[in-house]
């Protein structure tokens, strides 16, 4: 076995560090989600901690780690009334984001359940995990069926598998560690929620800081062994403190002011149900516990607050995470009445021994910690750079404006500033007509391994969803060459069939966006910045992936390759400049490469290329003869699409649907994008082409 990296060794990173232990004194605080850029020690932090964590006593031979003083009487193993017990470490389980269900929560043997009527279950790692720690890497990748068994197993204690009738059940609670990169896509909101507390990680901007780092991990490189006997001694302190704490943690107070400060606090920065104030008094706990005191004070809340609150104000999924400090401590102070007012207990008595004293004074002034000094005492951390600011949603509008552009700018100038974007609406659903076989999500059919059963197939390696009624059909006409003699079915391997199932599959969404001077009229492009935003909160809620194209002047320019961060794709958005001409064959066309490019990247991956556009082409000889030719390119290889039609006045052209003609797709308009707006509104991009190429056939036949 690998020696992990000392847990003590690692440089900075308070906000880390002291989660990740504030979960090792009490899991009761819900575990952690550590979001930040690659190479950050992330993954290094978390897999140290599990060599700190208290050893565990189990039931000797169960595979689901019971308890040897309060077994769990559902265990599969079970009963285990006099079993013995045995010390052991607590696991820190992996979960691979490509894991299949199987592997998550077990799998039961269909074959011997028919047969002989036997549960023989092979556990999955929500049994590894029961009462230790289940560390997800690059969780906001993990597929919407596992995050659906996650969230049923953290929030029940249990894992269910049923299969045909037959099912299992096994206590499953563990510690929730996930880590993820922003940049690679948002968490979906119910998941998110389920973390009781969040950190926000960036590498130092600090030399002295980067060069301990890098001496550090060179030096664990070169002698592993050699390194972590270095920081024995930390580690074991470390370790007898998380025990320490654990002790006292029972007899911490949580008085009638810290609780008021905790609902305060959960009003005013508005989040959504209870579980926040749960999170915050367990936290606020833990932190009076690891720093020795029994009684909660303002500080264990202030901290509180900054890890169990930044991920559940956000208002929708582009909303940066954080919280406004100036408006935290404002309202800690109007609910707190001051230090001493959290020193009550519930019956309101006031906690004025000499222990407690001198534990404000050590704790208003606290040391803080150098680069290899281990992890903070609970107080706040000091910053490595100034905190991402969120969306600033108050900012006063931009002056009206006529909606036509006026004269159309010099060729290659006239650029315009950026315009803010409308407010974001529910939009109809377009899909990708067909059936996929694609990487599940919310947009377009496609066959799944969730969803409704459809038909039977044999089993290509491991049976995963058995068909009974297919299976009992393939093995009925053999009974009695197999000498069947009493009431059971005698079913072979070659009887088993599997269910085949339609469910949903997410696409890419390339956008191709027109910021031409024809667009440039500001009440018009923040009309069709809102759009494109409304297009890209759906993608996000269908788990879609999402690329940016835009076009102006005398190219096109890929503003964001295709990637899950939608979250990227709206940042890009609102800062697009606009102005120039409209080389509406080049945004085509540069599209027509990138989907190439990701058609041998993905090829399961269905596209669906939204053009958002007015139609009209200039530059060149020809040009709006050249962006027909571009878009029958695409219709050649049946990329389904829609344009959003945004020509605006009272003198349509009809340029943007005649583009959705070569390209074979549908044009809509601004007003028929909304959800509310037209009942009836072809959900297949290309069922409105189809469904008048049917009539016309009918007609020419009559």
């Amino acid at each position: 076995m690998s020696t992990p990296y000392p847990f003590t060794a690692i440089v900075g990173q308070d906000d880390l560090r002291l989660a990740l232990l504030l979960n090792a004194v009490s899991p009761a605080v819900g575990g952690v989600l550590v979001r930040g850029e690659k190479g950050t020690a992330k993954s290094t932090a978390v897999r140290a901690l599990s060599v700190l964590i208290p050893e565990i006593s189990v039931v000797v031979g169960c595979r689901f780690s019971c308890d040897p003083g309060a077994p769990d009487p559902a265990c599969p193993d079970g009963p285990h009334e006099g079993g013995g017990g045995a010390a052991r470490p607590a696991r820190m389980v992996e979960l691979p984001v490509g894991a299949s269900e199987d592997r998550l929560v077990g799998a039961l043997d269909i074959e011997r359940a028919l047969a002989e009527g036997v549960k023989a279950f092979e556990p999955g790692l929500l049994a590894d995990a029961h009462r230790g720690v289940l560390y997800v890497d690059e969780v906001n990748l993990l597929h919407d069926h596992l995050v659906d068994l996650l969230l049923d197993a953290a929030a029940m204690g249990a894992s269910y598998v049923e299969r045909e009738g037959v099912s299992v059940r096994h206590a499953s609670r563990f510690l929730l560690v996930g880590t993820m990169n922003p940049e690679e896509g948002e968490l979906r909101p119910q998941l998110l929620d389920r973390f009781g507390l969040t950190v926000e990680v960036a590498a130092s901007r600090e030399p002295d800081l980067r060069v301990e780092v890098v001496r550090r991990r060179l030096a664990y490189d070169d002698a592993p062994a050699a390194f972590a006997a270095r920081w024995a001694e930390e580690e074991n302190a470390l370790r007898a403190r998380i025990v320490a704490a654990r002790a006292l943690l029972p007899e911490v107070r949580l008085g009638d002011a810290a609780l008021r400060q905790i609902a305060a606090t959960c009003a005013a920065f508005e989040v959504d149900g209870m579980r926040a104030d749960i999170v915050m008094a367990r936290t606020a706990t833990t932190l009076a516990a690891w720093a020795g005191r029994t009684v909660v004070l303002a500080e264990d809340v202030r901290q509180a607050a900054l890890l169990a609150l930044p991920h559940r104000r956000r208002r929708n999924p582009f909303d940066a995470p954080g919280l406004d400090e100036e408006k935290l401590d404002d309202t800690l102070e109007e609910f707190g009445g001051g230090d001493g007012e959290g020193d009550r207990d519930s019956e309101g008595d006031r906690d004025d021994s000499p222990d407690d004293e001198a534990d404000d004074e050590a704790d208003d002034d606290p040391e803080p910690d150098g680069p290899g000094d281990g992890p903070g005492d609970g107080g706040p951390p000091p910053q490595d750079g100034p905190p991402e600011a969120p969306r600033d949603s108050s900012a006063p509008p931009e002056p009206a404006e006529s909606d036509e552009a006026g004269p159309p700018p010099a060729p290659g100038g006239g650029e315009r500033s950026a315009v803010r974007s409308a407010e974001p609406f529910r939009t109809k659903v377009l899909s990708v007509p067909g059936l996929g076989e694609g990487a599940a999500g919310r947009r377009s059919r496609a066959r799944t391994d969730h969803g409704r059963t459809t038909g039977a197939r044999r089993p290509r390696g491991t049976l995963t969803k058995l068909h009974l009624a297919a299976t009992v059909h393939a093995a009925a006409p053999h009974q009695r060459a197999r000498g069947r003699s009493g009431q059971g079915l005698v079913v072979r391997r070659d009887d088993l069939r599997q269910a085949t199932r339609e469910g949903r599959e997410g696409n890419l969404v390339l956008f191709v966006v027109d910021a031409s001077g024809s667009m440039a009229a500001r009440r018009r492009m923040s009309a069709v910045k809102g759009a494109v935003l409304s297009l890209l909160l759906d993608a996000y809620q269908r788990r879609d992936k999402v690329g940016l194209i835009t076009f102006r002047g005398r190219e096109a320019t890929v503003a964001l390759p295709p990637t899950s961060s939608v979250d990227a794709a709206a940042v890009r958005l609102e800062t697009l400049p606009t102005g120039g001409r409209t080389p509406l064959s080049a945004g085509l066309m540069k599209a027509h490469d990138v989907l190439r490019v990701e058609r041998m990247r993905d090829p399961a991956r269905r596209p669906l290329l939204v053009v958002v556009t007015d139609g009209r082409a200039t530059g060149g000889p020809d040009p709006v003869a050249l962006g027909g030719r571009a878009a029958r390119l695409h219709a050649a290889e049946g990329t389904a699409s829609v344009v959003v039609d945004c020509e605006s006045g009272p003198v349509r052209l009809g340029l943007a649907a005649a583009l959705a003609g070569d390209l074979g797709g549908t044009a809509v308009t601004l007003d028929e994008l909304r959800a509310e707006s037209v009942a009836g509104l072809v959900r297949d991009v290309q069922g409105a082409y189809r469904d008048a190429g049917s009539r016309g056939s009918r007609g020419r036949a009559a």
